[in-house]
């Protein structure tokens, strides 16, 4: 038998046999619901000869016949009363197990996120894109779809975003823009690590979304809730479609916080805290001046993440501070980290173990936080030990600043525009989708094997608005060149407050320094590029990067 388990109350597979019942009841199945009709295929069995059997081994049954293909809206609310009516958990079939989820995904559509039941599917082995315009309607056919359309949209309204929408204007101002987010305020995320040591007030990191968009696009203040690629088609929540000639998708990643057990329940509490949440930056700052003694735990999680460097970020100045304070030595600090090395460009590491040695930092590689007990204050790792095992191990804390797992946004891990691990499949170069021609990714949510940056979105974005605008090109003359991202990323770690290692590289964790040695060595503690992360990249990013200006962000061009 093939059983694909959708939830823990129902599961779905291909046509069963007589013979296959008392193992469905061994497996502890209390129902079976039929979706094929009778005397569809020549080796089928009647219902009745299944429902006389079922309900002699104690299962109920329920014959709710649906034609292949004809899965109507009343056929979802019939599934989901029969859902509700019936002993769990349930068997459902038909000839493949299709219809049967395809009634169940009507059936729980409102109830739950979209993305949750196309990706329960999916991993069933179901494809229910051809669905997603009635699931996103709450399980009903959309009578009148309301149909807008714009030369290009763009999802995600963060850093990439803009900074694309603005590079392309910059180009041609009388391009027709959509952006398509559903948040009413935009941050600047570099500058939480400095909220988090007491340098910027959190209120200066936030800007209200309409304030910083471009003011020619049309910002439609909704969620993404499907993609149709092949009819260049964006589906919106309550089934709005949105058509393109050219898409751009940068909405970032998804912190998970729910990935680690016990941490939802304690952020902000308990000495828990974490400077990847705006209301938390500040919280941080608080323990870290009234921690007098104790044990501080630091965690960084599997890659990739946000700024692969921030963990280390918040360490270094909370233990500067406590070592100005006079307090350090009354401490132990322990970094715990899933990877297997403290920085992946091995030419900054000497000069970030010079901190770890002064800050005498315990260094615990191949630790994946996994538990949080805030109220007992442990925390709870798995080990990855050289012979491939892992074994579980404990910790106590006073302090303990958490990053948590990381990934796609789960609209973009099940639709067509993902890899097999969720993030949009791009060229690395050019930012173009490998599949869809009329359509770019960057930043956060792209595969691309750089470093995931505000700073690499900044390199990007102008490479986005050359090419997207190269392919839009259909005028007399010659083709324009194609733009190339060289995979830049930058990460000024703050060592201390006042110094900081500017680490900057491309693709392969090749060095691109953006001065020259002698003003700023990147390898090296430096006080001019604490002053270019306090006191320049803020405005760069506001005035420069938002609005357009390519300061230091021309892109290659090749051909």
């Amino acid at each position: 038998m093939d059983i694909r388990t959708l939830t823990p109350e129902i599961a779905v597979g291909p046509q069963i046999r007589v013979e296959d019942l008392p193992a469905l009841a061994e497996a502890g199945f209390r129902a079976v619901i039929c979706n094929r009709p009778d005397g569809e295929g020549p080796d089928q069995p009647n219902f009745s000869e299944i429902e006389r059997s079922a309900r002699a081994l104690g299962l109920e049954a329920m014959y709710l016949p649906v034609l292949s293909g004809k899965v109507s809206d009343a056929d979802g609310v019939a599934f989901g009363q029969a859902l509700q009516r019936l002993p769990k958990p349930v068997l459902a079939y038909c000839r493949t197990g299709m219809r049967s989820c395809s009634m169940w995904a009507l059936a729980v559509a409102g109830q739950q996120p979209m993305s949750l039941t196309v990706d329960r599917a999916t991993q069933a082995g179901y494809d229910l894109s051809g669905l997603v315009r009635r699931i996103a309607n709450g399980g009903k056919t959309p009578v009148e779809v309301a149909e807008a359309s714009h030369d290009i949209v763009i999802i995600g309204s963060g850093a990439a975003g803009i900074a694309t929408a603005s590079s392309l204007l910059a180009r041609d101002p009388q391009l027709d823009i959509a952006m398509i987010d559903p948040a009413d305020v935009h941050y600047y995320q570099p500058g939480w690590t400095l909220v988090g040591a007491g340098v910027f007030d959190a209120d200066t990191t936030a800007r209200t979304m309409g304030s910083v968009l471009p003011r020619s696009v049309h910002w439609l203040k909704a969620a993404v809730a499907a993609f149709e690629p092949e009819r260049n088609a964006v589906i919106l929540d309550g089934c709005r479609v949105v058509r393109y000639k050219q898409l751009v998708v940068c909405p970032g990643l998804k912190l998970d916080w729910h990935g680690i057990e016990g941490l939802s329940e304690t952020l902000g509490q308990n000495g828990v805290t974490s400077n990847y949440r705006f209301d938390l930056a500040p919280y941080t700052w608080r323990l870290v001046q009234d921690f007098k003694k104790g044990h501080a735990v630091f965690t960084q999680p599997p890659m990739p993440i946000k700024c692969a460097g921030a963990p280390q970020k918040a360490m270094y100045l909370s233990c500067d501070h406590w070592l100005r304070s006079q307090v350090l030595k009354d401490m132990q600090v322990d970094f715990f980290n899933a990877g297997a090395v403290l920085f992946g460009v091995a030419d900054y590491v000497p000069a970030l173990m010079a901190y770890v040695q002064r800050y005498q930092i315990g260094l615990n590689f191949g630790h994946t936080l996994t538990a949080v007990d805030g109220a007992r204050k442990v925390a709870t790792f798995s080990q990855a030990l050289p012979d491939g095992r892992k074994e579980v191990v404990t910790t106590d804390f006073d302090f303990l600043h958490v990053v948590p797992p990381q990934k796609a946004p789960d609209f973009i891990r099940v639709s067509p525009l993902a890899d097999a691990a969720g993030w949009v499949d791009v060229d690395p170069a050019t930012l173009r989708h490998k599949k869809f021609d009329n359509l770019y990714a960057l930043g956060d949510v792209t595969n691309t094997p750089n470093a995931k940056t505000a700073a690499a979105a900044r390199k990007q974005a102008p490479v986005v608005a050359h090419n997207l605008l190269r392919g839009l090109h259909s005028g007399p003359g010659p083709v324009p060149s194609e733009a190339r991202y060289d995979g830049y990323g930058s990460c000024p770690l703050t060592v201390e407050r006042g110094k900081i290692v500017l680490a900057e590289f491309t693709y392969g964790g090749k060095l691109a320094p953006s001065f020259p040695s002698w003003l700023i060595d990147g390898t090296q503690p430096s006080s001019l590029a604490w002053l270019l992360k306090e006191r320049i990249l803020p405005p760069l990013y506001w005035e420069g990067m938002l609005k357009g200006r390519e300061w230091l962000a021309h892109p290659e061009m090749v051909g």
